[in-house]
């Protein structure tokens, strides 16, 4: 998890979590990916329903160039969500409310789980009747169909970016078309978990111009001459920030200087990139399955390849010996 050493839960009330994520599909799981690499404690309810399921083969995901099954699509996803850090809890969520207006919001689960969150990301592609509770029917529209009314949520009622009128409520699935193909829900997920932790970072006191937070590792290089100083980074970071704000100078001068640090914590040596594509990769054959992996490679090329290993093993015994 990049954030954690940082958790950044100093602004957030005493719940059980910091975000709950309702939905495991493409749009739930990439929300709790980017909350959950920030640092705030994600939980993700997800009883397996999602619509994704229903497709036969997945062709159109970016970096599938020959496609993938659902299953092992799936498996990537969840597999991503707690390598990030976030718990992956097979759960229908039945209610989502609030005991005080003041309080924390409360999710109850089909299971009986009963967790206090600061934030509930909706992403489940059913109708939103859980979330009745905490707003009535405001949230739901009617639509007459062969002579009977039905109710559905009312994709509207978050604005573009995820946000609603109820504080703490943030709504990525149902969303419209937006939800029609897994690239852009999974897109969705990612743009509304961002403006979450953007409003975070804005109740902590970060102004306008640094609250938005960018989850990028970045090369040694971007931090030579001029940005390989602590100085220039204050002086970007004066410049950038809205003025209108009223912090204290030391709460100021503590952000900022928590900025710069998360900063330079993304810079990434080239030696460490290669570490984490070799990590990356092995990490991606064992949630595929090894022997799946392999079956799909043609058995010459397995021969030739392990042939080439143990020659190389002989050389390398053979230049031990002569040194010796």
């Amino acid at each position: 998890m990049t954030d954690a050493a940082d958790s950044e839960r100093d602004a957030v009330d005493e719940t059980d979590r910091d975000v709950v994520v309702v939905g495991g599909g493409p749009t739930g799981s990439a929300a709790a990916i980017f909350t959950a690499r920030h640092g705030l404690d994600t939980i993700v309810f997800d009883r397996g329903n999602a619509a994704l399921r229903r497709c036969a083969y997945l062709e159109n995901y970016p970096g599938f160039p020959g496609g993938i099954d659902i299953e092992g699509f799936y498996d990537l996803l969840h597999a991503h969500v707690e390598t990030a850090g976030g718990d992956l809890v097979p759960d229908l969520v039945e209610s989502v409310d609030r005991e005080h207006p003041d309080g924390p919001l409360v999710v109850e689960t089909q299971e009986g789980r009963r967790v206090t969150t600061g934030a509930v990301v909706a992403a489940a592609w059913y109708d939103g009747s859980y979330l009745r509770p905490l707003g009535g029917d405001e949230l739901f529209e009617t639509h007459e169909h062969h002579g009977e009314e039905h109710h559905h949520f009312d994709s509207s009622y978050p604005d573009a970016d995820g946000r609603t009128p109820i504080d703490g409520l943030y709504v990525a699935s149902p969303n419209g078309s937006r939800n029609a193909q897994a690239v852009i829900a999974a897109g969705q997920g990612a743009h509304v978990a961002r403006n979450l932790i953007e409003d975070h970072r804005t109740a902590q006191g970060f102004p306008d111009g640094v609250a938005e937070r960018y989850d990028w590792l970045r090369r040694e290089s971007e931090f030579t001459g001029e940005w390989a100083t602590r100085e220039r980074w204050r002086e970007w970071y004066d410049e950038t920030s809205d003025d209108d704000h009223d912090l204290e100078t030391e709460r100021y001068e503590e952000l900022r200087t928590r900025y710069i640090d998360r900063a330079f914590e993304t810079r990434l040596s080239e030696s460490a990139a290669e570490s984490r594509t070799t990590q990356g990769t092995r990490e991606l054959v064992e949630t595929l399955g090894t022997d799946r992996v392999l079956d799909a490679v043609d058995d010459e090329r397995i021969r030739s390849y392990l042939g080439k290993t143990a020659d190389e093993a002989d050389t390398e015994t053979q230049t031990d010996t002569e040194t010796v």
